[in-house]
């Protein structure tokens, strides 16, 4: 086959390399390696800043409770591990529901996507039932935040995975009304690390001795 004559192509059949235009990048783009998780890369940014505000708050308690182990394991006696067993059932359940949302969201399936969110909501509101229940048992036995270090701590680290839970539940309403695929990725991924968080303070507060 003889060499084409370059010039004696039309124009637009001229470009080489270097006259392909260049990809656009996109604002996830700038994020770094967070762009490839899913979701919104900023909500990563605070599913970490999270995890390690929890994580530190858990050292905490296990250098406290380091120095006292008696009194730790005595107070410890006092929770009811029924309820937290209850509740990890709970959030492990929403997760999995939560999951099928994504799921569903991907697939273009906008109404059964919904229709997931609403039950994790539902499971999460069920969880912080059983949570209030569990603090107004401990309150009337005496088991207060000022009661003993053991129970401060633990006032503390449960009550503020609590108020977790009600901002997952508020960003759960968000996405189902959107129910894209970007907005419901973006929403599980949040209600994923409140189940996460959850996973590790139920075995340090409630069973490791």
């Amino acid at each position: 086959m003889g060499k084409v004559d370059r010039d004696r192509l039309p124009h637009h059949c001229r470009m080489n390399a270097a006259d392909t235009p260049a990809p656009v990048a996109t604002a996830d783009s700038d994020w770094g390696p967070l762009s490839a998780l899913p979701g919104h890369p900023l909500m990563w940014v605070l599913i970490g800043s999270e995890l390690a505000v929890f994580g530190l708050a858990l050292l905490g308690y296990a250098g406290a409770r380091a120095r006292d182990p008696l009194g730790f394991a005595l107070a410890q006696d006092n929770l009811d591990r029924l309820a937290g067993v209850a509740n990890t059932a709970l959030l492990l359940a929403s997760g999995f529901f939560a999951a099928l949302a994504n799921r569903a969201a991907h697939a273009g399936e906008a109404a059964p996507a919904r229709g997931w969110l609403a039950a994790a909501a539902l499971l999460g509101l069920g969880f912080l039932g059983v949570k209030g229940f569990e603090y107004s048992g401990e309150i009337a036995a005496g088991h207060d935040i000022d009661s003993s270090p053991f129970f401060t701590l633990y006032f503390l680290v449960t009550g503020f995975h609590a108020l977790h839970v009600v901002l997952g539940l508020i960003i759960l309403g968000i996405v189902a009304r959107l129910a894209t695929p970007a907005a419901v990725e973006t929403g599980t991924a949040f209600w994923h690390m409140v189940d996460l968080i959850w996973l590790v303070v139920f075995p340090c507060l409630y069973l490791m001795r």
